[in-house]
């Protein structure tokens, strides 16, 4: 089966499996989500299970022009037994995605993490990856992380490592190239994320990560610029042809890929990795599209 090259076409790739998979929403009473998980429902990939205040939804939806089914309200009364509840369903296993709506970060990711009654395993690693469509790049780019880990350790590097290779896969990529993104190709004390780097790479040549092919440190040309491979000289099997970028920052790659997206055109899908199921946390004021694009990655990774 050909990779998936577009964000539009991970509904194609799920309307596949036939298979609708039920997106439990924290605090749904939100614009753009509820438009978002309308469409998905329209696609067939969705199941919405809209955890808020039911007066509250039906009201949003009303003003949005939206057409709701009020069998997907799960009433809630407030924004914390929203978020509970959501989280609930999918530990028990009564849905298979958990989003975030109209809430609060920080209230929404303490109940994920929460240690008995959240979704993250013992000793797993919380990170973000996200898949961003580019006019100028012939295939998406893999990104991480842009969003949980300010300065990620060799293990949580390691752990951004797997995330992105298991999504790349799932997207139909049986050999993954994997940039370690840095200022320079040079490996120096100076710059300690380049010893990791250089212990990431070894380590897959070793086979630690199955197929794929890992190397850096390297700069943003050569792992997506073909030409720049000749003219810096630099011999690297990723020859700018990357299909995942990994930061050694969350600062850098959050500038990265708000540059991308505010000046190329660039479009994205992303979620939370390291939870027990898929995590969807976007903004509030991200758009419909973006948070519909989000809802078709979290289903495309929903089965193990």
């Amino acid at each position: 089966m050909e990779p998936i090259t577009r964000l539009d076409h991970i509904a194609d790739r799920l309307s596949l499996k036939g298979k609708s998979y039920r997106v439990a929403v924290a605090a749904a009473e939100d614009a753009n989500t509820l438009g978002a998980i309308i469409r998905a429902a329209q696609a067939g990939f969705a199941a919405p299970v809209l955890v808020g205040n039911k007066q509250a939804i039906e009201e949003t939806a009303r003003l949005a022009g939206l057409s709701l089914n009020p069998d997907w309200i799960l009433h809630q009364p407030d924004h914390a037994s929203s978020v509970a509840k959501a989280v609930e369903l999918v530990k028990e296993g009564r849905a298979d995605v958990l989003m975030k709506g109209l809430v609060n970060t920080d209230l929404f990711l303490k109940s994920v993490l929460h240690q008995e009654n959240g979704l993250m395993p013992k000793g797993q690693v919380m990170s973000y990856v996200c898949a961003i469509e580019l006019p100028a790049y012939n295939k998406l780019l893999f990104v991480t992380d842009t969003a949980v880990l300010p300065f990620p350790d060799l293990k949580q590097k390691e752990a951004m490592l797997r995330y992105s290779l298991k999504m790349a896969r799932r997207f139909g990529i049986n050999k993954p190239k994997v940039a370690l993104i840095g200022a320079s190709e040079k490996v120096s004390p100076h710059f300690p994320n380049s010893i990791d780097y250089a212990l990431l790479s070894k380590m897959a040549q070793r086979g630690v990560f199955g197929d794929c092919i890992v190397d850096g440190p390297l700069d943003v040309f050569l792992a997506c610029d073909p030409a720049s491979i000749e003219i810096k000289g630099v011999p690297t099997p990723v020859a700018g042809q990357a299909d995942v970028l990994l930061f050694p920052s969350l600062e850098a790659c959050n500038a990265f890929y708000k540059g991308l997206m505010l000046f190329a055109g660039g479009e994205l899908a992303g979620m939370i990795c390291g939870p027990s199921m898929p995590v969807v946390v976007m903004s509030r004021s991200e758009s419909e599209n973006s948070k519909y694009y989000c809802i078709a990655l979290s289903c495309l990774m929903a089965d193990d």
